[in-house]
């Protein structure tokens, strides 16, 4: 079997043009329709296109009569996939970063992951702050959750927490989201 490619099945398109169209009848709207909408037969607009030398696209295919348009569909696809491109490409991609504590933590240790937090925060990323409870430190909850609660009064100005502190397996989670600038 070598050389041989695995078989991928072929991908669908996503609107139905000219014959595809099953519809008896239906709505063309755009500039080769007098008005710019009407409800035509379907292979009385499927023949408009052809003169036009371009094809019939069905766009809203639950509508009533469905809504078709006189287009180049290699054009509109093009278009299309473009404009999900853009959206993908402005989609804004939240990092998360990770700070650990232990149940004991001193204060300096604190004040230098505290910075930190700050400066996650102040960057866009969210925070996930959690206190990993060793051995026999599971004793220790409260301490645990004091010192998250700690963490997140001393945040206040620079995130809102989206998670108060929840205990998980051996760890007590939360999370801090950085606030919005107002622009």
């Amino acid at each position: 079997m070598r050389g041989r490619k695995p078989f991928r099945p072929r991908q669908e398109e996503p609107y139905k043009v000219n014959s595809k169209i099953r519809a008896r009848e239906v709505r063309v709207v755009g500039d080769f329709v007098e008005g710019g909408n009407a409800v035509l037969p379907t292979d009385e607009a499927i023949k408009i296109a052809k003169e036009q030398d371009l094809d019939l696209v069905e766009i809203s295919p639950n509508a009533n009569p469905p809504v078709c348009k006189v287009i180049d569909y290699a054009k509109f696809k093009y278009e299309q996939k473009k404009k999900q491109k853009e959206i993908k490409a402005n989609a804004a991609k939240t990092v998360l970063k990770e700070i650990r504590f232990g149940p004991n933590t001193d204060d300096h240790d604190f004040a230098f992951k505290l910075k930190h937090a700050i400066n996650f925060l102040k960057d866009g990323a969210k925070v996930k702050a959690y206190v990993h409870f060793v051995g026999r430190s599971i004793v220790f909850k409260e301490r645990g959750e004091m010192l998250l609660l700690k963490f997140a009064q001393a945040l206040e100005e620079y995130g809102h927490v989206e998670q108060l502190p929840k205990m998980e397996g051996k760890r007590m989670n939360m999370f801090v989201a950085p606030k919005t600038s107002k622009k």
